[in-house]
């Protein structure tokens, strides 16, 4: 490995663990809104996967979330859970926003194609949040069937307001962050 493979990598590394104590920093920060709260981590994670890639975003994402969870004082397997489903919410982003950038027209970055990134994230995150919030109801807490509906929909509506947020500020944050970031090298260039 050259030198200069080592500083990126060395940088690519830093950057990512700043994400995720970003992301953690952000799960701290709650607004309330309709009867829930709004958070700012969602955004951040989406943005991972925008600015790091799918693998590294989704690392960060995750870790920035498990490490609220740990500190928190969830279980093992509640950390667990948050890690797969924030690293899955930031490798969707970053896999439609990074996947076909070679096919595009002079390397240009298509401001919908951002968007469609962070909607598909942020929908892969609202879905497996109620999946897991179905599996514990039903099969952890054992409640029936009947009464899983209104805690499934008390959980849905805040869950969809945060991805709607998420949606708004993770492309906005991006396009302000890009250009001094990849002045210091540390987005990939598009």
């Amino acid at each position: 490995m050259n030198e200069n493979n080592a500083l990126s990598s060395t940088r690519k590394i830093a950057f990512c663990g700043v994400m995720a104590a970003l992301i953690y920093a952000a799960t701290l920060l709650r607004i309330p809104f309709l009867g829930s709260k709004v958070h700012f981590a969602n955004a951040f994670c989406l943005l991972a996967g925008l600015l790091l890639g799918p693998v590294s975003g989704g690392i960060a994402a995750g870790m920035g979330s498990a490490i609220y969870d740990l500190f928190a004082g969830y279980d093992f397997v509640g950390i667990l859970i948050t890690f797969v489903s924030k690293f899955a919410m930031a490798l969707v982003c970053g896999l439609i926003f990074h996947g076909r950038r070679k096919a595009e027209p002079s390397g240009k970055m298509a401001p919908l194609r951002t968007i469609l990134a962070c909607i598909a994230g942020a929908l892969t995150y609202v879905l497996l949040y109620m999946l897991k919030t179905y599996i514990y109801q039903r099969f952890v807490y054992g409640v029936p069937l009947d009464a899983i509906t209104p805690v499934m929909w008390s959980k849905f509506v805040p869950s969809i307001i945060n991805a709607l947020f998420a949606i708004i500020a993770a492309p906005l944050l991006f396009y302000a962050l890009k250009p001094g970031l990849k002045v210091l090298g540390l987005t990939k260039s598009h």
